[in-house]
């Protein structure tokens, strides 16, 4: 492959989806002999500094830079200027603010080729003006890649992604980096004052609306009133916490709700929970799945978006209507009532994952695509 030299551009406010998406793919890039560097778009007042960190240990050259306001002229030259010096063979682009400013920047440079990546099907994109922005980046690009078939399809559908130049390329995990601790779970319930034995599920994400999680405490005090003992992990925060953490007192769960903010181990304390509750909106794919799936953790998620190409209702968890509280309870009831049956699910996800979802496919098939702008050329 003569493109060795790539330089990929995401703005990134924490780590979530698609930035855990990077930290899988770049170094399987370097591995294969490609020259894979991250170029991330920061806040000022928010460096992303633990991120890079972790980027830089896996042997990852990253580098930051500011974006001033929501629209920042400056930042389409100095992106132009550093991608002249670097003289990139691709610039890949992830999330729309690398989107807006990456593409245009790396025409202006004469980058040969642009690649974008397709993470979410937000609901923002379907607005008008949206529309006609994402029709413009869409024919600035060579090829597009889409975490799921559904946002592809979304892609193709509402923004005008041509079908031929966009393919589907799941997220892979490797489940050797998201071994759980031996304790996981006593240390769990000892970390919330609970018995030993009690039942714990748990939600890992942002707090925003597109999470659902007003209905999922609504559906989880269904489930409380047969399983009083029953506690519900939220590791997350975001602008609706207070608005949560008022629903739970509202209905009584003040107990049994534990709210944990922002937290690096969020793979251990998911490793100690029954179930994984993701009542989700909208989701381009969900990278928390993958890593339930490799701890062995049932999940129960909305039937929305991505979400039932992760998740197999009735064989690795369930998979419930959207803003449906009495879905979910009833889920969390079945999973709650027969937790053998629940680990079960659990155990079929590992195998899922190692079946359908490892990085060795996903950096062959990514590596394929750019192989691909070399032929079409």
């Amino acid at each position: 492959m003569s493109t060795n030299r790539i330089v990929h551009l995401s703005k990134m406010t924490g780590t979530a989806g698609s930035e855990g998406h990077l930290l899988a793919l770049l170094p399987g890039l370097r591995a294969r002999h490609v020259d894979a560097r991250l170029w991330i778009l920061v806040e000022p007042d928010n460096p992303v500094q633990s991120y890079v960190d972790q980027a830089s240990a896996l042997g990852i050259p990253t580098r930051r830079f500011v974006i001033h306001r929501h629209v920042d002229p400056g930042l389409w030259r100095r992106l132009a200027a550093a991608f002249r010096d670097a003289q990139p063979d691709i610039v890949h682009t992830h999330l729309l603010h690398a989107d807006l400013y990456g593409i245009p920047a790396a025409r202006r440079a004469r980058v040969p080729y642009v690649v974008c990546s397709r993470h979410n099907d937000d609901r923002f994109r379907r607005r008008l003006p949206m529309r006609w922005l994402h029709r413009w980046l869409w024919r600035q690009t060579d090829r597009g890649i889409a975490i799921s078939d559904a946002i592809r399809q979304f892609a193709i559908d509402i923004e005008g992604a041509p079908a031929r130049r966009i393919t589907t390329i799941h997220y892979g995990l490797d489940p050797a980096a998201v071994a759980a601790p031996p304790d996981a779970r006593a240390a769990l319930r000892a970390a919330l004052g609970v018995p030993a034995g009690s039942p714990v599920v748990g939600s890992v994400c942002r707090l925003v609306e597109q999470k659902g999680l007003l209905y999922g405490l609504r559906g989880f005090a269904r489930a409380v009133a047969r399983f009083p003992e029953a506690q519900y992990v939220i590791a997350g925060d975001g602008p609706l916490r207070a608005a949560l953490e008022a629903e739970a007192a509202r209905l009584g769960l003040a107990q049994n709700v534990h709210f944990l903010g922002w937290r690096d181990d969020a793979r251990a304390l998911m490793a100690g929970l029954d179930v994984l509750l993701a009542p989700s909106l909208w989701e381009g794919f969900g990278l928390v799945f993958l890593e339930a799936m490799a701890l062995g953790v049932p999940v129960i998620a909305s039937r929305v978006s991505a979400i039932p190409e992760a998740v197999i209702d009735g064989e690795t968890g369930w998979l419930v209507p959207p803003r449906d509280p009495a879905g979910i309870g009833a889920a969390l009831g079945d999973a709650l009532a027969d937790p053998s049956a629940a680990r079960l699910r659990g155990e079929r996800g590992r195998q899922r994952l190692a079946g359908h979802f490892s990085p060795a496919a996903m950096v062959e098939r990514t590596l394929a695509v750019y192989r691909g702008l070399e032929a079409s050329a």
